[in-house]
């Protein structure tokens, strides 16, 4: 049996996409997904299964989402120990203790890969923000102060991906490595 993490796009955000955790939490368990746990309310799910297929965990999980909750949502599933690695590889500017710095981790959710991604968002404005490319994640980072200064946070939230990327600070990524 595996661990994994299951990141869905746009819930509870802003009141919408409501789903609450202990509902979610049950869908899971549903799927016969065991040790299943939550945190936060804004969609990071960890769970084990003797599934072994991220890409047929997580439309498992869409499909158990539309059935229950009537939301179409993206769902990104990963290893536990793959999102380990990941954080073993942030650059030494990402996550550190700075509060004056804004620490995001872009998860790219399937098929979309870095150089769509990169094309699409363009440059980072380099006096505000920085970014490091590992695997299918961008470890994003600018000044609280600045953002909105920055390049990509509009786009973000704005542009052709935005759809296609689930974000997360990096404590939360290092809190859910470690469930």
């Amino acid at each position: 049996m595996k661990r994994y993490i299951a990141l869905l796009r746009g819930i509870n955000v802003s009141g919408k996409n409501k789903i609450v955790m202990t509902e979610l939490k049950t869908g899971f368990e549903e799927l016969d997904f065991v040790e299943v746990t939550t945190h936060l309310n804004s969609g990071n799910v960890i769970f084990s299964s003797r599934l072994e297929d991220t890409l047929l965990l997580a439309k498992n999980i869409k499909s158990m989402i539309k059935n229950k909750f009537n939301l179409e949502l993206p769902v990104h599933v990963l290893l536990q120990e793959e999102l380990k690695e990941i954080i073993e590889n942030a650059p030494d500017w990402w996550g550190n203790a700075d509060k004056a710095i804004y620490d995001n981790l872009i998860f790219l959710l399937f098929p979309l890969v870095y150089e769509t991604f990169y094309d699409e968002m363009g440059s980072p404005k380099v006096e505000f923000e920085k970014i490091h490319h590992h695997k299918n994640v961008v470890f994003w980072s600018f000044s609280r102060k600045d953002y909105q200064k920055t390049n990509w946070w509009s786009k973000t939230a704005n542009s052709n991906v935005k759809n296609k990327i689930t974000i997360r600070t990096a404590n939360t990524v290092r809190r859910i490595a470690g469930m």
